[in-house]
């Protein structure tokens, strides 16, 4: 049985850790960040990647599952608008351009994780027969499902659906917008060729920093509390998965307070 949360503990500990963040007191905000911690283990907030964000700590292998069903959860109604026309979010778009650009579907079976409200699902309808969308919010599934876009749609982690599916495997596996929560890359990789055919695509966006900043790291906590990865990082990964690189091009992910937030398109193939 999860013990009770303290609600008004959790708030207080948490809103007095972001003004201390944002007053510049980095060691108090820590330490208020890991009272959160203490009261809430399970990390709704995500104060550990908000400590790691401030260069503290341990840079996590993955945003907490808690904290990314709840931020999503919580912007359901509003994410396509602000996603879309606030932060000139296009990678969906993206996707469909550089496949067509190469020739690549039309496809059988497209497995999308992390499909939120079917933004993917909807630029790829017609290049695809059969859909399944995996998303860890309801909330967000909920409003994929009313778009009616996907055959199958589950509420679920992507790695944890990954490691469990023993269905068919897909031709095409997309995760846009999935590599900013999670830091260790490994789990998903596996998990994508475990579950593509011979042969089959796997397409993802990620977002990175300039050298100086990862400064040897194969990924850390960025500035806005999302993971950036080392191109040098991802490539080795896939490589070390059985995948052979179709081409990696280096997109804008969204704007962020007027700047743009540099990161990469990738297409890898499995190895047949």
């Amino acid at each position: 049985m999860a013990k009770k949360i303290d609600e008004e503990a959790l708030a207080e500990a948490y809103n007095r850790a972001l003004e201390l963040e944002k007053s510049g007191d980095v060691d108090a905000a820590v330490k208020a960040y890991e009272e959160v911690l203490a009261i809430d283990p399970e990390d709704h907030g995500g104060a550990s990647v908000r400590i790691a964000a401030m260069g503290r700590g341990e840079t996590p292998a993955k945003a907490p599952d808690a904290y990314v069903e709840t931020l999503f959860d919580q912007h359901a109604e509003v994410f396509e608008d602000v996603l879309v026309e606030q932060l000139g979010y296009h990678v969906p778009m993206l996707v469909r351009q550089r496949l067509q650009a190469l020739d690549l579907g039309p496809f059988k079976r497209l497995l999308d994780l992390g499909c939120g409200t079917g933004l993917t699902g909807g630029t790829l309808r017609d290049l695809c027969e059969e859909m399944t969308g995996i998303d860890l919010s309801e909330n967000m599934v909920e409003i994929a499902h009313e778009k009616d876009l996907y055959e199958t749609l589950f509420v679920a982690e992507a790695e944890d659906f990954l490691d469990d599916n023993d269905e068919d495997p897909f031709d095409i596996i997309t995760a846009t917008d999935v590599l900013p929560y999670l830091g260790g890359l490994e789990p998903l990789f596996f998990g994508a060729a475990e579950n593509l055919a011979p042969g089959g695509l796997f397409i993802f966006s990620s977002e990175t920093l300039p050298e100086a900043t990862l400064a040897g790291r194969a990924y850390m906590v960025g500035p806005h509390q999302r993971f950036a990865h080392a191109e040098t990082y991802v490539r080795e990964r896939l490589a070390a998965t059985g995948f052979e690189i179709v081409e990696i091009t280096d997109i804008n992910v969204r704007m962020e307070d007027g700047q743009p937030t540099p990161g990469h398109l990738v297409i890898a193939k499995l190895a047949q």
